[in-house]
């Protein structure tokens, strides 16, 4: 089954508001087997409202909207597109009567007139009850089985209302066993989108018949692959095979899968290693600390961290030489292993990372430009470090260094998995 999406609202078109009722549409939607083929964006507007549902009806058929089911002036959503359907607009006095009590009980006081328009609805619709809101859902259809369901534009109330009654409407009209939409994501680290896709090849294009997207973000590039065309008892089967296909390629740069959190992750690994971590931070500012105490049960492995912004406090608390950064540069090798080793020493821990950097927007020089991060990890004693030059804005390349932090100690259990003196301090 296809289906678009309309979103309604001016808010939304202004940027004022962020369209996040399509997205989940789409996913809650992708999961029952059906496929959003458009999604579209109109106004408060009963002309624009009615072009983009009609220009939908006529290429699929099936349309659900969101917003414009309100009580004020620019709320024209259900006259707009019962014109469509030829329909004209009734009193429900069950959803009358609905209103003016829950409006008693919740304010004590009698409904406002304005209000009354939630109960007009079009003629020979079906109702969409709304146990999250006031403003209830409307499923018009006509005699060739096209059909519009209309929903609120409140977040928590069209989600709830989508759960309760468009999914089973739909479930219905599904045929039992056919095609489901279902994807498999790998998530990758510290590697660009170019550079995955000459490296997977011929499964750049696709893998065992299913797509592949590269997603890129601030934690790296999503490698998503997804089926379309086959039953649900076959999907997963045929993603697993895809998934061991593409980390045959790119292996190395992939950290974990779905919703995984890098951050997330490496504590899991410390805590499993019995191991202990602080960090030393420069131009994250404390993202890094951030990130990682984010995690419930970080305690168990997060012992403290530094905010070394200045060079004075590099060489006070972390015994950073002060002939290091005359000679290299606070931004340096150097200066990142002492620092790793200053929040080792300090706190006490297996761990000490140490991050370094520019993260502009000014700063920079010919040798040095903006985004030139150092990173240092102190394992025991057995120091490692890497030079980067992150792309993006000031708070982008924050992010992305304390990312590559996190990358470069995942890397170096991968490489190592038992290595001598990573062990537990007894």
């Amino acid at each position: 089954m296809n289906i678009e999406i309309v979103t309604i609202g001016d808010e939304l078109l202004l940027g004022f508001t962020i369209d996040t009722n399509a997205a989940h549409l789409a996913r809650e939607l992708a999961a029952l087997g059906v496929r959003i083929v458009r999604r579209a964006t109109c106004g408060d507007d009963a002309d624009s409202i009615a072009t983009a549902v009609r220009e939908a009806l006529e290429r699929t058929g099936a349309v659900i909207t969101t917003g414009g089911l309100g009580p004020t002036a620019d709320d024209m959503t259900k006259p707009a597109i019962a014109s469509i359907f030829g329909r004209g607009m009734v009193l429900d006095a069950a959803i009358l009567q609905s209103l003016e009590e829950r409006w008693l009980k919740r304010f004590g006081h009698e409904l406002p007139a304005s209000n009354r328009q939630q109960a007009m609805v079009p003629e020979a619709c079906t109702i969409l009850p709304n146990r999250h809101g006031s403003a209830p859902g409307i499923w018009l259809e006509d005699a060739q089985q096209r059909w519009v369901a209309m929903l609120p534009g409140v977040p928590r109330e069209m989600r709830g209302m989508l759960a309760d009654t468009v999914i089973p409407h739909l479930r219905d009209r599904l045929p039992a066993g056919g095609p489901v939409i279902r994807a498999r994501t790998l998530r990758t680290a510290n590697i660009a989108e170019s550079a995955l896709a000459d490296k997977l090849g011929k499964l750049a294009r696709g893998v065992n018949g299913l797509s592949l997207a590269y997603l890129p973000g601030n934690d790296g590039v999503d490698l998503r692959l997804t089926s379309y065309t086959q039953p649900a008892r076959e999907t997963e089967a045929t993603l697993t095979g895809a998934a061991q296909l593409v980390r045959e390629k790119v292996g190395r740069f992939i950290y974990g899968e779905g919703d995984d959190d890098l951050a997330a992750l490496m504590l899991t690994e410390c805590a499993t290693r019995g191991l202990t971590l602080a960090v030393a931070e420069s131009c994250t500012g404390g993202m890094l600390g951030m990130r990682l105490t984010a995690v419930p049960g970080s305690s168990r492995v997060v012992q403290g961290g530094t905010i070394a912004y200045a060079n004075a406090v590099k060489v006070r608390e972390l015994g950073v030489a002060q002939g290091d950064l005359d000679e290299h540069g606070a931004v340096s090798e150097p200066v990142a292993r002492a620092m790793a080793t200053g929040a080792r020493l300090r706190f006490g821990t297996n761990i000490g990372i140490g991050i370094t950097g520019i993260a502009g927007p000014d700063g920079g020089t010919p040798e040095k430009p903006v985004g030139t991060v150092w990173v240092a990890i102190d394992l025991d004693g057995e120091v490692r470090a890497v030079r980067a030059i992150l792309p993006g804005d000031r708070s982008e390349i924050r992010y992305r260094a304390a990312q590559l932090a996190l990358d470069r100690l995942r890397r170096a259990f991968e490489r190592d998995q038992d290595p001598v003196g990573w062990t537990a301090r007894g």
